[in-house]
């Protein structure tokens, strides 16, 4: 087979990202029959269907699916390219892709961005917020630079091939109502009813509650913290939090109890291999790491 038109496979990755063919052609700036054209010749080259198409869009096949990993690979790897080639040549800062957990947006990101902003004025920035797994997965895709993402006890599961880079280790707190009793320990709650944070947060809650001798009686999940502390003001239930999303927040109402039991939080940037090798990208780490000191 001869080699794949490298230029084919990005618009074939467009089409599947965008979920149809008229998306893609708009994204792209071209005509639909333009982009379908490429398509049916890069489906020739291939020697089978890549997408089923339908009304409502495009579908991938089991060759599509392996197609568009590879995709994702040189979409990544010639975004790095251009952004190291042109801060090598100073035509400009650099754009870098950074996505971060709603806490760690609140917290760490405005401070090492600012600094950014005086240091090196031509960088340019784009933030999105997502829970660790999305992160994790824009990153693999190519579809963003840098995650902050956390774990507790240790890195996120899941890094497969990219890089972890820890920057900040943070307590984890009890969140009670204002009145509420003291507390010497998560046993004291085993009858008390819960507010459980995002998957991963539960999880962490649940193994906690677990090794203090009960399941804990999950009554509301939500993964905002400023309503999570509003709920536990209002006595609806307890809860844990870490330090930073106490410090993005503090709602009148609650206190807060540190409790060795509920363990560590480790919060880290992730980046594939030689991402860093990007002046843009590493400048953005830096930024993150020394804000987290």
């Amino acid at each position: 087979m001869e080699p794949l038109d490298p230029r084919r496979v990005l618009i074939f990755r467009a089409v599947a990202r965008a979920g149809s063919i008229s998306a893609a052609a708009r994204d792209l700036g071209w005509t639909q029959p333009a982009v379908s054209q490429h398509l049916a010749r890069l489906e020739r080259d291939v020697g089978g269907a890549l997408l089923l198409r339908g009304a409502a869009g495009v579908r991938l096949t089991e060759a599509g699916t392996a197609l568009l990993r590879r995709a994702d690979v040189v979409a990544a790897e010639l975004h790095a390219a251009g952004e190291e080639l042109a801060d090598l040549a100073e035509l400009r800062g650099g754009r870098v892709r950074l996505v971060a957990h709603p806490s760690a947006a609140a917290t760490l990101v405005p401070s090492a961005l600012g600094v950014l902003a005086l240091d090196r004025p031509g960088l340019e920035v784009r933030l999105e917020e997502a829970e660790p797994p999305e992160a994790m997965a824009a990153v693999l895709a190519g579809d963003a630079d840098l995650a902050l993402v956390f774990g507790y006890g240790g890195p996120p599961e899941g890094l497969g091939l990219l890089e972890w880079q820890p920057v900040l280790e943070e307590s984890v707190h009890l969140v009670l109502p204002e009145q509420a009793p003291p507390v010497a320990g998560l046993a004291d709650l085993a009858g008390a009813e819960w507010i459980g944070g995002c998957v991963r947060c539960r999880a962490h809650l649940v193994d906690c509650c677990t090794a203090a001798g009960f399941a804990p009686a999950i009554r509301h999940v939500t993964d905002d913290y400023v309503v999570v502390q509003n709920l536990v003001a209002a006595g609806l239930g307890v809860s844990v939090l870490p330090a930073s999303a106490l410090a993005a927040h503090r709602a009148s109402g609650v206190r807060t109890h540190e409790l060795p039991e509920l363990g560590r939080r480790r919060v880290g940037i992730v980046h594939r291999p030689g991402a860093l090798a990007v002046p843009a990208t590493a400048a953005v780490a830096a930024a993150l790491a020394h804000a987290a000191r």
